[in-house]
């Protein structure tokens, strides 16, 4: 191929926007997911109506959301008349520059509202300021229509309304869930805000108490402790889950994969715990079943992506103290004065930190021959096809695609193994059925050779810092075994490593159920309404239907379609109640078969297709 000045180009905004959205919104996905890009468009509109309120405008925002239509108005000062069309249109252009108009802003490169206009069909704004308006049209990032100034009687504020772009999100929907837990979190962060979504209004006056309340209901220890200063919030439990829980928030944005700010947060914590007690305890046994809430605001916050997920910045200012210093100084105060004037809170915090302890030391003796045997079984592990580079790779510029599929059985792992990228790759085999986990303590996970080694494989046994995959996909069979195995290992994770899918590492493997092809073409189908549609641009004459009853009928060449760009994957979630969790996993693997065996019959459809093997 010839490099010339014809290879050369140089791309509008909005045609860069759309030919690489992930830069922008991270992945696009179908809505299925709580992080894919239809959700980030709506966020990002809500968030330039967030500052407003921050910074004093407007005590409300309504937030329609209608099939594929999106409408915003908030009651803010409303976008400078002359600056509307630039606003949303010319890259580099927006009010976060000035530090003095927007001090703790989570989006400061004006991108985000850019974005939604190139990737929607249709992007409305208007914007209401003192008795006038000014009103645009444009699609896909171009401009359709500008009107003249107008009269309004329409109070101060910013309109925004839009319809993501089709070709770019097909077969996508909005999940309510969704987004009512970001109304919701929208709400706790900025106390009295009034969020009307769907004409339904979400507020709070107690922030991240009310929060954590929320997550929590009647699971915790002791009451909920609660503190507050100035640009900083905090709010904690413990409870009887294994694992570390946190819920954590920069400048209103919700940082799912944590940071620097959760990072300090834990340090602090466990500072301040010894020496109030003046003993220093294990690190592991202080923050053992912690759930907390954590909210900071800091100027031009640095993010790791532009999906805002995980804080990178140190300090809570350019050239200001460190946010290490900052928690730590604010916690060991506020924490330890608490403690005193609580002292049933502080006798409750010392008895979950000694349970802990006892627990430890109960299976530390299973733990070492569990880790030497694993140990062992890593210089000929034959159940691990590892991969080259990992999580723990810091600096790599492709360790957000490090992976980890775990199969059943030989044949799929083989399939696998020969199409899977061997840089990012790796393949964790399972042999059989593995243990139901549930109401089983942690010593369960040592003394069963398979879950011992996979925890190894993670490299999971002391929290998630040395996590060595970035995305752990659960590839099983779609028959009635597979689906078993999936619900048993999706059980392990939630008892013992619940963060792991907290913080979105753990997925399913979707992989096609059918394959329709004739001699020209070949469709892969991942539902009957794939395959019906495929016989019908296929033809029913000519075309070879393919029922894939397991993965192991897949060849390599086949599944190296389906691991590789086209991957689909499905988070595995959390609900976000603790006790909705609880009943959820009673229900589905404790021990009242009767009442499930009463439920499935009552709830069979009796027109249902049955794959009988």
């Amino acid at each position: 191929m010839s490099y010339n000045e014809d290879s050369i180009k140089t791309l509008d905004w909005h045609e860069h926007i759309r030919l690489r959205p992930g830069m922008y919104i991270g992945k696009l996905g179908d809505g299925q997911s709580p992080d894919d890009g239809i959700y980030v468009l709506v966020k990002e509109i809500i968030d330039n109506s967030i500052d407003e309120f921050v910074m004093g405008a407007g005590k409300k925002i309504e937030i329609e959301v209608q099939e594929h239509f999106v409408r915003i108005r908030d009651y803010g000062r409303g976008i400078p008349l002359g600056k509307v069309v630039a606003c949303v249109s010319q890259i580099n252009t927006g009010g976060k520059y000035d530090s003095d108009a927007f001090q703790k802003s989570v989006g400061l490169n004006g991108v985000g509202t850019k974005a939604v206009n190139a990737l929607s069909e249709s992007f409305i704004v208007s914007s209401y300021r003192d008795g006038l308006c000014k009103k645009a049209e444009f699609s896909k990032g171009l401009l359709v229509k500008e009107w003249t100034e107008t009269k309004t009687t329409e109070a101060n504020g910013t309109e925004v309304s839009f319809v993501p772009d089709p070709t770019m999100f097909p077969k996508y929907r909005f999940l309510p869930a969704y987004l009512e837990e970001k109304m919701w979190n929208y709400a706790y962060l900025n106390n009295g805000l009034s969020m009307i979504f769907n004409g339904k209004t979400y507020k709070s006056q107690n922030g991240l108490l009310d929060l954590l309340t929320a997550k929590t209901e009647d699971s915790i220890r002791y009451p909920i402790v609660h503190l507050k200063g100035p640009d900083i919030e905090v709010a904690f439990s413990h409870a009887n889950q294994y694992g570390e829980h946190y819920y954590s928030f920069v400048n209103g944005q919700h940082t799912t994969q944590g940071g620097t700010h959760q990072g300090a947060f834990r340090e602090a914590f466990v500072r301040t715990i010894r020496e109030h007690f003046k003993k220093d305890y294990e690190a592991a046994d202080i923050r053992s079943c912690i759930v907390a809430a954590i909210s900071v605001r800091i100027q031009e916050p640095v993010f790791e992506s532009q999906t805002k997920t995980k804080l990178g910045s140190t300090t809570i200012a350019p050239k200001g103290p460190a946010i290490r210093g900052w928690m730590i100084d604010f916690l060991v105060k506020e924490l330890d004065n608490f403690l005193h004037r609580n002292e049933d809170v502080a006798k409750a915090i010392l008895e979950r930190i000694m349970q802990s302890e006892r627990e430890r030391k109960e299976i530390s003796g299973i733990r070492r021959l569990a880790n030497e045997r694993a140990r062992r079984a890593n210089v000929h592990n034959k159940k691990l096809r590892d991969c080259r580079i990992h999580l723990t790779d810091a600096k790599h510029p492709r360790k957000r695609e490090t992976t980890i599929f775990i199969t059943e059985g030989d044949s799929a792992s083989g399939s696998i193994t020969k199409a899977r990228d061997v840089q990012t790759q790796a393949v964790f085999s399972l042999k059989g059925k593995p243990l139901n986990t549930f109401g089983l303590t942690r010593k369960v996970v040592y003394e069963n050779e398979e879950f011992n080694l996979l925890q190894h494989a993670l490299d999971i046994e002391n929290g998630l810092e040395n996590l060595r995959f970035n995305n752990v996909v659960i590839a099983t069979d779609a028959d009635v075994d597979g689906m078993h195995i999936r619900l048993l290992l999706m059980t392990f994770f939630l008892q013992f490593f619940p963060e792991l899918i907290a913080q979105q590492h753990l997925h399913i493997l979707q992989t096609p159920l059918f394959r329709v092809r004739n001699k020209k073409e070949t469709i892969y189908c991942y539902d009957e309404a794939e395959r019906d549609a495929a016989v019908a641009k296929l033809g029913e004459k000519g075309s070879e239907i393919t029922r894939f009853k397991g993965l192991g009928e897949i060849s390599p060449s086949e599944f190296g379609m389906f691991i590789g760009e086209n991957i689909r994957l499905e988070p595995v979630t959390i609900p976000s109640s603790e006790s909705t969790l609880k009943k959820l996993l009673t229900f589905y693997m404790g021990k009242n078969t009767p009442t499930r065996q009463e439920f499935i019959v009552d709830n069979l459809r009796h027109d249902a297709v049955l794959d009988v093997v």
